[in-house]
């Protein structure tokens, strides 16, 4: 019996690297221009030892300090083979998180007895989710994996193991500490040894946000105020409505996406009504699981509360979590229903087919954008990632060591440029207005919050000099230092690059 749980573990972490394989074949060359800020920070990392978007300027707009520092070691290891691939180390990285998500269900089918099918149909839902693969080289695969191994271990009640995937998941994104908390709240395992949980999780994760915070002037990273600071840049929708304003431009991926989390939801209000209104006495304990769903509406509303813009990658945390613990919850009813005459196989059954149906809308999605994509799925962009790549390449011959203001996207013309190309993401002395305004405007707690973790922050460094500017604008161009560009989501425009006013 052992040794066929081991095959059957082994078998859905290799299925699990193999379709990621393919996956990333299939986007690779569409990553969105958020994904290139992550991989422009890994490539200074590997080459120039620095912690920055661009060379030579240090920043901490890293939302997710462990994807670059995974990033950048793997992108290391690159450099003998012709120099340093930020993208081959992308592949690798979400071959080893895919293949750890893997593993995380299979822990999890075995602590339940679910069938294997269950757990092949947990990694399929999140791997084929279309705002996951219309994000990747964010951090959106590694947070799947954390959560999941992090769910696994409070339910085998290991509270050490558990310690080091919630400081794992904390230096993933720091928000999601809103899972550690639930989760370890929630399963009864990791309470009553909560202290060798949480010694865990602060001795692997203190170090990192200490350092952060001396060396970079905050241990929080800057997106957080950037973030917030961009009120109104998406017009009338925020982050509660963002799902239907996605609704209207890509209907099918939203549904494929958001009906197996709504699922999850309505599994979350079941298992609490049967856990605490019906008498049942093997009830099956499914506090640490619960803990994974709670969390997924628990991180909603926080992110409601915060201010922040519907950007598609914010919603892949809370929909993942609840499309996992749907899968989860249904398949325990399943394993109960063979167990119990009195209870029907049917209803689950149908329960784990419609999720699945779910999963195979979203591959159909997921191809219907094309083999190999040429833009992702929900895309916002000013230009695709190949006209970016050309245009961040002239980009760099053109200046010879200038510097030039971001036109309001970055990530791919910074990675292809490696030129000075500045903004507040590059730039941290345009940070400083942004800090003081936000602790000016928060309340007297939140000010305090900030006033601590911009403690070491020199709030007297000053924007960088500027030599030139770039611009956008919509419709066909040409002339001297123009670069038509053409974005599924907005047509052909074109950049044009200027001197800036300041000078």
């Amino acid at each position: 019996m052992r040794s066929r749980a081991r095959r059957g573990s082994l078998s859905l972490v290799t299925a699990s690297a193999i379709l990621a394989i393919a996956l990333f074949l299939l986007v690779k060359d569409s990553l969105t221009d958020d994904a290139y800020i992550t991989l422009a920070y890994a490539k200074n990392l590997a080459v120039h030892g620095e912690w920055g978007l661009v060379p030579g300027s240090m920043s901490n707009s890293a939302t997710s300090p462990l994807n670059v520092l995974l990033l950048g070691g793997l992108t290391a290891l690159t450099k003998p083979f012709g120099g340093a691939h930020p993208v081959v180390a992308l592949g690798i990285l979400n071959v080893v998180a895919s293949a750890g998500l893997g593993w995380g269900w299979a822990r999890l089918a075995r602590a339940y007895a679910l069938p294997f099918a269950v757990a092949a149909l947990g990694v399929l839902l999140v791997l084929v989710n279309p705002f996951v693969l219309s994000a990747i080289g964010l951090e959106v695969l590694l947070i799947p994996a954390v959560l999941v191994l992090m769910t696994a271990f409070a339910v085998e009640g290991k509270p050490v193991p558990f310690g080091i995937f919630a400081a794992l998941a904390m230096l993933t994104r720091l928000d999601l500490i809103v899972f550690v908390v639930v989760i370890a709240l929630c399963a009864p395992a990791i309470r009553k040894r909560l202290v060798p949980a949480a010694a865990t999780a602060v001795l692997v994760a203190a170090p990192w946000f200490v350092f952060s915070w001396i060396a970079f002037g905050s241990a929080v990273p800057d997106t957080l105020v950037i973030k917030q600071s961009q009120d109104g840049l998406f017009g009338r929708w925020s982050f509660s409505t963002g799902p239907m304003m996605y609704y209207f431009g890509q209907h099918a991926a939203v549904v494929f996406t958001f009906v197996p989390a709504v699922l999850g939801v309505v599994a979350l209000i079941a298992t609490v009504g049967l856990r605490f209104g019906v008498r049942w006495r093997d009830f099956p304990p499914v506090g640490a699981i619960a803990g994974i769903g709670a969390g997924g509406v628990a991180y909603y509303f926080v992110y409601s509360l915060l201010g922040v813009g519907p950007y598609h990658w914010y919603y892949v945390t809370p929909t993942v979590a609840l499309a996992t613990f749907a899968v989860l919850a249904t398949g325990i009813w399943l394993v109960k229903a063979r167990e119990q005459a009195r209870m029907r196989v049917a209803a689950p059954l149908t329960a784990l087919g419609v999720i699945g149906v779910l999963a195979l809308g979203a591959i159909v999605v997921d191809g219907r954008q094309g083999v190999p994509w040429k833009s992702p799925v929900i895309f916002g962009n000013w230009a695709s990632a190949q006209d970016y790549a050309r245009m961040g390449q002239e980009l760099g011959a053109r200046l010879d060591g200038a510097t030039v203001r971001s036109p309001g996207e970055i990530g791919t013309l910074a990675y292809y440029c490696e030129c000075s190309i500045l903004d507040q993401f590059s730039d941290r002395g345009r940070v400083t207005e942004l800090v003081d305004e936000r602790i000016a405007e928060s309340s007297s707690l939140g000010a305090a919050l900030l006033r601590f973790n911009y403690l070491f922050f020199d709030h007297d460094r000053t924007p960088r000099q500027l030599d030139y500017r770039l611009t956008y604008k919509e419709g066909p161009g040409s002339g001297p230092d123009t670069w038509q560009v053409y974005s599924a989501a907005r047509g052909v425009g074109h950049f044009t690059l200027v001197p800036d006013e300041e000078r």
